[in-house]
């Protein structure tokens, strides 16, 4: 069965409309192909599991090796794929956008923007902006991509959870379809949704075994 690149894109935004939506992460071809026989709804790419397949750390693997990476899990599959894009390989707005092009350009349905650069933050004004850009980016293309936008704050032990719901809804008022902050280390410890812009947030949290769950 064939399914349009536009197909996909509006099934992934209607999904995350209709309620609760599991997205695991596929390392490759073969993982998103037993995915989808598995009876999952949409899939996302995981950076950190693209650069361990290919023997790197995360954030080790160049712009372009990642862009080829989605463009092969997106063409292999019916399902809608979300992006794990890092920082946008940029740390500027405007080369955040045109990195964002390129994304779209791969058959993408969403993709998420970071607020970091290694084990720092980007100050909140400058966060705000990649996420503005980012937003410009995929209105200017006309094409129907859910933009997520992405605190690292608690991830990497910069901030508290009211400071991270604070960057969140700095995003969400920014053009983020979609925010969402790992790691909550207790389950149940949820993000409001964030007031007045419709935005939907995503929680990742930690079970007893230490394996995250979004």
């Amino acid at each position: 069965m064939t399914i349009s690149t536009q197909d996909k894109r509006r099934r992934f935004r209607a999904l995350h409309e209709s309620g609760l939506l599991v997205l695991p992460n596929p390392w490759d071809i073969g993982g998103d192909k037993r995915l989808e026989r598995l009876g999952a709804q949409a899939i996302a790419s995981s950076s950190a599991a693209f650069a361990w397949s290919n023997g790197l750390e995360d954030f080790e693997v160049g712009r372009d090796a990642l862009l080829a990476h989605l463009r092969h899990l997106a063409a292999s599959t019916t399902l809608p794929l979300n992006a794990d894009f890092e920082n946008g390989f940029a740390d500027e707005p405007k080369q955040v956008a045109e990195n964002v092009r390129l994304a779209i350009d791969t058959g993408i349905a969403g993709l998420s923007i970071e607020d970091r650069q290694g084990n720092e933050l980007y100050e909140l004004d400058l966060a705000v902006a990649r996420i503005q850009a980012a937003k410009q980016a995929i209105c200017s293309s006309g094409e129907d991509v859910l933009l997520v936008g992405r605190s690292e704050g608690m991830l990497i032990g910069a901030l508290d959870l009211e400071q991270t719901i604070a960057r969140l809804q700095a995003f969400a008022q920014a053009g983020a379809d979609v925010v969402y902050a790992p790691r909550f280390t207790r389950a149940g410890r949820y993000c409001p949704r964030s007031s007045g812009t419709g935005t939907d947030t995503r929680e990742c949290a930690a079970d007893s075994s230490g394996a995250e769950r979004a």
